[in-house]
């Protein structure tokens, strides 16, 4: 079990010729996932990487085709918007959107679309999802995690590899990992994950990695404190940043004194939260 991708993930590819589509698509069929179509309007009727993977002008038609169910987008943040719509329109059930810098104007439009629509997105600006020894849907190398039953949820696309390393160093496995990105406004937040983890039977324990700016953290805890039963494990990343500076991700800024890093901490520990110090510390608390 897992949640949102695994070996019966059939994937598309949108933006598959570009270089950076080109280049991770090698690296999700490497790993085992089941790349089943690309997409590039213009290059339709073409074949990738030896031969492996197919080229539709539109992902209706790979859809039709190959039955894909999840879209990974590798495409520019001005044409970004238009690609996450024409998923949806071709009833894809779940979009990973690599890609940053989308204005937060066309981010509004489509995240409202996406709910009309009862479609689901992980993402813009996040490394995508990892369920170790099943499948690998976007940019999370797939050598830093073993099969686990430790859910791990991240802003941090850094820090998740970090963490996951930690862990496999431990001998501790991952159920699955999701990057959701800093962006201010993403598709998949940390209680849909946590609430996910919470009904995955083969989750026993989850690791949360957050960081200053916004109040994601703090509405996450008070989930936490009501809905689960599992034992969570935090760090937030910028513990030590100056006052008032602004670190990192769009959705990582301190505004009018909320999103601190003592707020988060706070509010994670009065739910039972453990959160850790240093990401490394993480594997110990686990274990505890």
């Amino acid at each position: 079990m897992s949640i949102m991708v695994n070996k019966d993930t059939r994937l598309m590819v949108q933006g598959i010729t570009g270089n950076e589509g080109l280049f991770h698509t090698q690296q999700m069929l490497a790993y085992g996932t089941k790349v089943v179509a690309g997409t590039r309007p213009g290059k339709g009727g073409e074949w990738v990487l030896d031969g492996k993977v197919p080229v539709f002008d539109s992902c209706r038609a790979a859809v039709d085709a190959t039955g894909a169910n999840v879209s990974i987008i590798f495409v520019s943040a001005r044409s970004a918007p238009d690609a996450m719509f024409e998923a949806a329109d071709a009833d894809i059930p779940l979009l990973v959107c690599i890609t940053e810098g989308i204005p937060v104007q066309d981010m509004m439009r489509v995240r409202e679309y996406l709910d009309q629509k009862h479609v689901r997105l992980v993402g813009p600006n996040c490394p995508g999802l990892l369920t170790p020894g099943e499948a690998k849907v976007g940019i999370i190398p797939g050598d830093i995690a073993i099969p686990g039953n430790v859910g791990v949820v991240s802003r941090s696309g850094t820090l998740t590899y970090e963490v996951l390393y930690a862990l496999k160093e431990h001998k501790l496995g991952a159920s699955t990992c999701v990057g959701i990105g800093g962006d201010p406004i993403n598709g998949t937040n940390f209680i849909d994950c946590l609430d996910m983890f919470e009904s995955d039977p083969s989750t026993d324990k989850v690791v949360m990695i957050g960081e200053i700016g916004g109040t994601d953290e703090e509405k996450a805890a008070q989930f936490i404190a009501k809905n689960l039963t599992k034992p969570v494990v935090a760090f937030i990343a910028g513990q030590t940043a100056p006052p008032g500076k602004r670190m990192g991700h769009a959705g990582a800024i301190i505004e009018g004194g909320a999103g601190t890093a003592a707020d988060k901490v706070k509010a994670l520990e009065s739910a039972g939260v453990r959160v850790a110090k240093q990401p490394e510390q993480i594997p110990d608390l686990l274990e505890r």
